[in-house]
């Protein structure tokens, strides 16, 4: 029991404070997983029914999102956005550095990379829902709203899960990043304890063991949410 003092909850031990890391670590990336989202479904929408120039533009924001590495996008919008920033407050007669919040910078950077992933896994889910569904509803009347809540959504999002589920797992570890902008979160709070302690290697297998939990219990509920969705369907 004394080799694990330090991860307890009491006034020497770190253990509170690594659960509340863990908490920021889920805080950001539940809100990056749904700006990606958001990201993901503008843009395998300009791939589905854009213009030329709106396939160009979303071709060239999945490739060039998912070519280069994810801490570089992230030094590119705190460092680069900071100095931006801290450029137009000269400008505007201000002094000093302005540096941008690490949460939303983090939430912002991994949404945007997660983003060119999901527009591929939503694209590729709506590309193999039958085009005879989608004729027998428009033969039925239904317009384009009514036909997403019931015919399109459903069918795209039975066929997108396991791909987004891969997306969060992804997001989840890439959240881990995101420490180099000073956001304490899990991987910032743990580099400070085993700093602090001198136990790099009990810190850093609780953090794994911590990260573990996190992936365990996500694909056990989006396995959960698989099988929801094919409820119903003829087995082979």
């Amino acid at each position: 029991m004394t080799a694990l003092a330090p991860l307890g909850f009491g006034p020497e031990g770190w253990g509170a404070a690594l659960l509340l890391a863990t908490g920021m670590t889920l805080a950001v990336s539940v809100c990056a997983f749904f700006a990606g989202l958001v990201f993901g479904t503008m843009g395998a929408a300009a791939k589905l029914s854009g213009g030329p120039v709106l396939r160009s533009v979303a071709g060239a924001y999945t490739t060039i999102l998912r070519g280069i590495p994810d801490l570089l996008v992230i030094y590119l919008f705190y460092f680069g956005g900071s100095a931006a920033m801290t450029q137009i407050a000269t400008w505007l007669g201000g002094s000093g550095f302005f540096g941008l919040n690490g949460f939303m910078v983090g939430v912002l950077a991994v949404g945007i990379v997660s983003g060119a992933y999901q527009t591929e896994v939503l694209r590729g889910a709506y590309s193999a829902i039958p085009r005879g569904e989608i004729e027998a509803a428009r033969v039925a009347g239904m317009g384009p709203a009514l036909m997403l809540r019931r015919i399109t959504g459903p069918l795209a999002l039975r066929t997108a899960l396991p791909g987004m589920g891969n997306v969060w797992q992804m997001v989840l570890k890439e959240s881990a990043l995101i420490s180099v902008t000073g956001l304490v979160d899990l991987m910032r709070q743990t580099e400070v304890a085993a700093g602090s302690t001198r136990l790099p290697f009990l810190f850093y297998a609780t953090a794994a063991c911590l990260y573990l939990v996190l992936t365990t219990i996500s694909a056990t509920l989006f396995r959960g949410a698989e099988r929801s969705t094919r409820r119903g369907m003829a087995r082979a």
